[in-house]
């Protein structure tokens, strides 16, 4: 009798509003490579494609529907693949040293997700340029360590990458690689 491990399955989400084009798609494709390339699934979002509205604070995650939200919107997409993932991978650049506002309205809207925990243990991951490098990351990868440890997720790191102008990354094709390979070792 043999026995066949289930692939891992990761889900992307990309917060650039630039999307292929942009420094976060640069350097998050090669990751997913990695990943594909170690054998897991890996699925791709942008939030710029998704129509998510910000959370109405109305509680009824919490009360009167635990762990799930009242709004009908493009969420409902990504809550069962959400639920599947092994890995999140919240990727966006540095937006005065925080997320884009897309992916902020995407983070506040994983309010279901504390008290169903039905995101506990799955690992989060961070991808994200900066015109500053890794120097400027501080308060973003504290916002995101703060947010896993509420939800109950486990920290899978960061990749961070040094970019500004629109494309800009791919004139470094050590930190390319670098992200395909951070993609592979997971």
């Amino acid at each position: 009798m043999s026995f066949r491990m289930a692939a891992m399955k990761a889900i992307a989400i990309n917060g650039s509003p630039h999307m292929d084009e942009g420094n976060t798609a640069m350097i998050l494709n090669p990751f997913l490579e990695g990943l594909k390339e170690a054998g897991c699934d890996a699925e791709l979002f942008y939030t710029r494609k998704l129509k998510i509205g910000p959370c109405n604070g109305d509680m009824s995650c919490w009360f009167i529907n635990p762990g799930v939200c009242a709004q009908k919107d493009d969420m409902e997409i990504l809550a069962p693949r959400l639920k599947e993932a092994d890995i999140i991978i919240f990727a966006t650049p540095v937006y005065w040293y925080g997320p884009t506002a897309k992916m902020k309205l995407l983070i506040d809207r994983l309010r279901p997700y504390i008290s169903s925990r039905k995101l506990a243990g799955k690992k989060g991951l961070v991808v994200s340029p900066s015109e500053e490098g890794a120097s400027c990351c501080g308060p973003l990868l504290q916002m995101f360590t703060m947010s896993f440890e509420y939800l109950g997720m486990l920290n899978g790191g960061s990749l961070l990458a040094q970019a500004y102008e629109k494309g800009e990354i791919i004139k470094r094709p050590e930190e390319l690689h670098r992200a395909r390979e951070k993609g592979l070792s997971l």
